[in-house]
């Protein structure tokens, strides 16, 4: 049996809905042919000269009938692994009574009391997030939509041993033999779990999407207007690029045939890594904010059984990402935003840096609960600066929660902070302000702050 095969059985085994197994069938085609999914700089141009989101112009009635076919979705798959965390990253607090599930339902409650619209909201959950989101919601009765759940699952795959492509085995603990087919599933889970169905049917027309830990990516009814007024079936929501930009993915033009295309990270050849950085050459990078009209989504997965044709990326791992001793795998990956340049029209959006507000490591959380950044009624989440300051806290003592949560019970004040630098194992007493640039040199053994320290 091939290692095509033992994967297609394993998934079958597991319940994977037979469009996923399908779509992966096609990844690992491409994997085994040596496809890369890299976008060399030879083949694209940069992208400039689109709209800002800043000159909309429409009317409040323009908006509303907007929001009123619209539906939000929240990518919710992610654990913060990287943070130390074993289940949604959207469980944390980013206030003493409020966590990001809390804020983004606050968000559209508000928004359809405003406006007198049902305004779905779903979360595209992992296996491993599920059932603490749905607990985590459960409180909130009004939050689903007649006829709609609040979530659907997002596909999983096996993880492929690196050296053999089969499908790799690890009996100390048989959960780490599967991963998440990356946020480019949002696509086929949508069709399998028969959500876009259910979404068309209920009369609903434009979805869009964001990742549930950017809380700045909230409902917008002048962005749905202009969605709707585009025509576009599809739009990448993009910032303007700084030198504190250079991972991540951005949207250039392929030659070939004009297309916009999202160039990732690992999509990029090493040769081409300084080219691909440089924010005066590529203006633009892709916050995975996006937007697209469900019935177009609906007929061109149709045309195309399922599979959308995104670029492969493969992602390598080991098995156990805690232990780099582990065995070598592969996870096949693709990105949603990808899905650009599958759609005739599709088109980009700039827009203003408040809808990119990204929770990635503990310098971001920080910055989320500290004064720099209010949570208003509405739930939205502002900043209280004309730029935020720069967060840098050493990696040994401050990358888990739990350890974070331990030197900062309370973050300090920021909001007259340019920069706050951590070196070394400092604690913090509650009513801390930092102002102007202050960096805390490492001694060789623990540090306190004292409450009510001014430091700067």
């Amino acid at each position: 049996m091939t290692g095509l095969e033992q994967a297609q059985q394993r998934m079958a085994e597991a319940g994977v809905p037979q469009r996923a197994i399908d779509v992966f069938s096609s990844f690992y085609g491409q994997l085994e042919e040596g496809a890369s999914g890299m976008i060399p700089e030879s083949e694209v141009d940069p992208l400039v000269d689109i709209d800002h989101a800043g000159a909309i112009s429409l009317t409040d009635e323009q908006c509303r009938e907007a929001a009123a076919v619209t539906a939000v979705i929240k990518l919710n798959g992610g654990l913060g692994t990287s943070m130390g965390l074993d289940r949604a990253k959207t469980l944390l607090p980013v206030r003493p009574d409020l966590t990001f599930l809390d804020v983004i339902a606050g968000q559209v409650l508000h928004l359809r009391e405003q406006l007198g619209v049902t305004l779905p909201l779903l979360f595209m959950n992992s296996f491993r997030t599920r059932d603490d989101t749905l607990a985590a919601l459960a409180k909130y009765d009004d939050l689903a939509v007649e006829g709609l759940p609040i979530d659907f699952l997002q596909n999983r795959e096996p993880k492929l041993r690196a050296d053999d492509l089969t499908p790799v085995d690890w009996p100390a603990d048989p959960s780490l033999e599967w991963c998440p087919p990356g946020h480019g599933d949002l696509y086929t889970a949508l069709e399998v779990s028969g959500i876009l169905d259910a979404l068309i049917d209920a009369g609903y027309r434009y979805a869009t999407v964001s990742n549930a830990d950017n809380l700045g990516a909230a409902p917008d009814p002048a962005m749905m207007g202009w969605f709707a007024a585009s025509g576009a079936p599809y739009a990448a929501e993009v910032c303007r690029r700084t030198p504190a930009d250079v991972k991540g993915g951005h949207i250039v033009v392929r030659k070939s045939d004009g297309r916009l295309v999202l160039r990732e990270t690992a999509q990029t050849p090493d040769e081409d890594a300084a080219a691909a950085a440089d924010p005066k050459r590529h203006r633009y990078f892709h916050t995975n904010n996006l937007w697209f009209d469900l019935r177009v989504m609906k007929q061109t997965l149709e045309d195309r059984g399922g599979i959308l044709g995104l670029p492969l990326i493969r992602n390598g791992k080991t098995v156990d990402p805690t232990d780099k001793s582990s065995t070598e795998v592969v996870q096949i990956e693709s990105a949603m935003g990808a899905a650009v340049e599958v759609f005739d029209g599709a088109t980009a959006i700039e827009v203003d840096r408040s809808r990119f507000l990204p929770v990635k490591t503990t310098n971001d959380l920080l910055l989320l609960r500290s004064d720099v950044y209010g949570v208003g009624d509405d739930f939205r989440v502002r900043s209280q600066v004309d730029a935020a300051p720069l967060v840098d806290l050493d990696r040994r003592f401050y990358s888990t929660i739990a350890d974070f949560d331990a030197r900062l019970p309370s973050p300090p004040s920021l909001v007259e902070a340019r920069s706050l630098t951590v070196r070394g194992d400092w604690w913090f007493g509650p009513g801390v302000a930092v102002r102007a640039d202050v960096t805390l040199d490492d001694t060789g053994t623990a540090d306190s702050v004292a409450a009510d320290t001014q430091l700067g």
